[in-house]
C-alpha cells in the first residue's frame, strides 16, 4: 500500500496516456481528433507549468529559482501547444509550417538548461562564486543566436521549408541532447531527493527527444497527422514530466557537499562558455568562405555573428568583473578572518603568560619578603650605632635604598600577581577618562607637553570596576606624557566614542613612537632607563580590559607617535535594567 502512494502520481502518468491512446483510437481521423489531442496535450504541458510553479510557491532561494526557470520553460512550450489549438482547433486550419510559433518550442529548452546550471543540490556557500543572472543571460543570447543564424535565413530571409525544417529538427536535437547530458552529469553527485528528480526529467525528456525525432521522419514521409500514434509516446513524456514534479513535494531535497573529483558540471559549464565566444569567428569565417546560401541569406547571418560576438564579449566582461569583485571581497574576508585569528591567539597566548607568571612571582615575592625584611631590621639597628665611620655610613645607606628599592619592587610583584575582578557595575566611561587626564595634566612637568581631549557626550556606559579601569586610563596616559617629556614636547590626544556595540578610547601621541609596539604588554618588558620602570604597568592593562572582557591595541602611526586603542563592549540592556533595579532595592 505504501508502495501504490509513493508512486500514485506516476500510476495516474499512465493511466492518463493509456486515456489518450484509447481517445485517439476511438475517435474518428478529422477535426474531432485534432481537437482532442492537440487541447489535451496543452492543458497537460500546462499543468506540468503550474505544478512546478506550485513547487517554487513553498521553497526557498537557489531551490525556488531552479522551479521557476523550469516552470517558465514548460509555460513557453504551452504557448507553442496553444498554438496547434488556434490553427487547429480555432481556424481549421493545418498548422503551419515554418511558423513563428516554433521559436517558443525552441526557447522552452533554455531555461530548463539554466535550471540544471543553478545546481540547486549543493549547499549555498558553495554557489558564492556563481552570477547566475549572467550565466542565464548568456546562455539566452547564446541559443538565440544559433536560432537566427541556422533557422532565421531560410524562414525570413529567402523562404526554404526542407532547409528550414532540416536545420531546426537538427538544432532542436542538440538543445535537448545538452539538457539530458546535463540532467545526468549533475544527478551523478546529488543527494537521493535530488537524484529523484534528475534522472526522472532526463528520461522522460529522452523519451520525448526521440519521439520528437520519429514525428519529424512521418512528416517528411507524409505519415504524420494529429492524434496518430506517434502523439502517444509525446503524450507520455510529458505525463512522466508531470507526475515528476508532483512527486517531488514528497522527496527530502536536501543539500549535500559534492566531492572535488565527483563535480564534473562546474568545469563543463566553463568550457562550454569558452567554447560558445571561440565558435563565433569559425562560424563567420564559415559563413563567409563556405556559405552556399543566396546573398541575403549570407548577409543576414554575417551580421548575426557579428552581434553575438559583441552582445557576448559585454556579458562575457561584466560576468568576469562581476566575478573578479567576488574574489576580491573573498580575498579581503580573508585577510580579516586571518588577522582576526591571529590577534586571538596573541591575546590566549598572553592571557596564560600572564596567568602563569603571576603564580610564579607570587611565590617569589613571598620568599624574597622575609629575608629582605631582615635585612632592613638589622640595618636600621646597625645604622642607630654611633661607633660607623663615615665609610661604613655611605655604604650601609646605599644597603638600605637598594633594600627599599626591592621592596617596591616585591609589593609590584604582588600587585601583578593578585589583581582581582572586583565588583562590577555600570560606569560612565566618559568620565573616568576625564579624570585620568585631568590627574596627569595636573602632574606634569613639561610646559610643552598638551592633552586635547574628544569625548563623545553620549557615550555608553559599560559593566565593569571603576577603580581598575581609571588606574589603567591613568597608565596609559603616563606612558603617553613621559614618552614627550623625553621628546621635548608634544600632543596627547584622548578620544572616547561608541562603534556598533563597543565603546573605544584611544591615547595617541605625536612622540617618537615604541620600538617594539608588540612587546610592549609583555611582562618584565620596557625601554625605560634601570631603576624607572619594572615593566609590569601594561601588562597590569592588560589583564585588567581582558577581564572586562575587552581588547587592547598598541601601533605606531604613519606621521609619528603610538597609539593605544582599548575597546570594552557596552552594558547590554538588560543589564541596565538589572542594575536600576538593584539600585531601587
Amino acid at each position: 500500500m505504501r508502495v501504490v502512494r509513493r508512486n500514485r502520481w506516476f500510476a495516474l502518468a499512465v493511466a492518463v496516456t493509456l486515456m489518450f491512446a484509447v481517445l485517439c483510437r476511438l475517435t474518428p481521423r478529422g477535426y474531432g481528433r485534432n481537437a482532442v489531442s492537440d487541447i489535451a496535450y496543452f492543458l497537460l504541458i500546462l499543468a506540468v507549468g503550474l505544478t512546478l510553479a506550485w513547487n517554487a510557491w513553498s521553497a526557498s532561494a537557489i531551490t525556488r529559482r531552479f522551479w521557476v526557470l523550469m516552470a517558465s520553460g514548460y509555460l513557453l512550450w504551452a504557448c507553442n501547444a496553444g498554438g496547434w489549438i488556434y490553427y487547429e482547433v480555432a481556424k481549421h486550419r493545418p498548422f503551419p509550417d515554418p511558423c513563428f510559433m516554433d521559436l517558443f518550442l525552441f526557447l522552452h529548452f533554455i531555461p530548463m538548461i539554466a535550471a540544471v546550471g543553478l545546481l540547486a543540490h549543493r549547499r549555498p556557500p558553495e554557489q558564492k562564486f556563481r552570477v547566475g543572472t549572467l550565466d542565464f543571460v548568456l546562455l539566452l543570447v547564446w541559443w538565440i543566436f544559433l536560432y537566427a543564424f541556422a533557422v532565421f535565413p531560410s524562414q525570413y530571409v529567402d523562404l526554404n521549408v526542407p532547409v528550414y525544417d532540416r536545420n531546426f529538427g537538427v538544432l532542436y536535437l542538440v538543445e535537448s541532447s545538452v539538457l539530458i547530458v546535463a540532467l545526468g552529469i549533475v544527478a551523478r553527485g546529488a543527494g537521493a531527493g535530488w537524484r529523484n528528480i534528475y534522472l526522472h526529467l532526463m528520461l522522460a525528456n529522452g523519451l520525448y527527444a526521440v519521439s520528437s525525432q520519429a514525428v519529424n521522419v512521418a512528416i517528411a514521409r507524409g505519415t504524420y497527422y494529429t492524434g496518430s500514434l506517434y502523439d502517444v509516446p509525446l503524450m507520455g513524456s510529458v505525463a512522466w514530466m508531470a507526475a515528476a514534479g508532483l512527486s517531488a513535494r514528497d522527496w527530502r531535497l536536501e543539500a549535500t557537499t559534492l566531492r572535488q573529483d565527483s563535480d564534473r558540471w562546474g568545469a563543463a559549464s566553463v568550457r562550454l562558455s569558452m567554447l560558445a565566444i571561440v565558435s563565433l569567428p569559425e562560424l563567420g569565417l564559415w559563413t563567409y568562405l563556405r556559405d552556399e546560401s543566396p546573398a541575403p541569406s549570407k548577409t543576414f547571418r554575417l551580421f548575426t555573428v557579428l552581434t553575438a560576438m559583441l552582445a557576448l564579449g559585454v556579458f562575457m566582461f561584466v560576468r568576469q568583473y562581476l566575478q573578479d569583485q567576488t574574489l576580491i571581497r573573498l580575498l579581503e574576508d580573508s585577510r580579516r578572518s586571518f588577522e582576526n585569528e591571529q590577534r586571538l591567539q596573541s591575546h590566549l597566548v598572553q592571557r596564560e603568560k600572564l596567568a602563569s607568571l603571576g603564580q610564579l612571582v607570587a611565590g617569589a615575592a613571598h620568599e624574597i619578603d622575609q629575608p629582605l625584611n631582615a635585612i632592613m631590621e638589622l640595618s636600621e639597628k646597625l645604622w642607630s650605632n654611633e661607633r660607623l665611620s663615615g665609610e661604613q655610613d655611605t655604604w650601609l645607606r646605599k644597603i638600605v635604598d637598594h633594600s627599599q628599592r626591592t621592596r617596591d619592587l616585591i609589593a609590584n610583584l604582588l600587585s601583578f600577581a593578585q589583581q582581582s575582578s572586583g565588583e562590577k557595575k555600570l560606569l560612565d566611561l566618559g568620565m573616568l577618562v576625564q579624570r585620568s587626564v585631568q590627574i596627569r595634566e595636573l602632574q606634569r612637568r613639561e610646559q610643552n607637553v598638551r592633552i586635547e581631549s574628544h569625548l563623545d557626550p553620549e557615550l555608553p556606559q559599560v559593566w565593569g570596576d571603576g577603580h581598575q579601569l581609571f588606574q589603567a586610563f591613568v597608565q596609559i596616559a603616563e606612558n603617553g606624557l613621559e614618552a614627550l617629556e623625553e621628546a621635548g614636547g608634544g600632543l596627547l590626544r584622548v578620544s572616547a566614542h561608541a562603534r556598533g556595540e563597543e565603546v573605544v578610547v584611544q591615547f595617541s601621541d605625536s612622540g617618537p613612537g615604541i620600538k617594539e609596539p608588540h612587546r610592549v604588554f609583555d611582562p618584565f618588558y620596557t625601554t625605560k632607563p634601570v631603576g624607572r620602570g619594572t615593566g609590569l604597568g601594561l601588562s597590569a592593562v592588560y589583564g585588567v580590559v581582558q577581564d572586562h572582557g575587552g581588547h587592547i591595541t598598541c601601533q605606531n602611526e604613519p606621521q609619528g607617535g603610538a597609539t593605544f586603542t582599548i575597546r570594552l563592549p557596552r552594558a547590554r540592556a538588560d543589564s541596565e535594567k538589572l542594575a536600576l533595579a538593584a539600585a531601587k532595592s
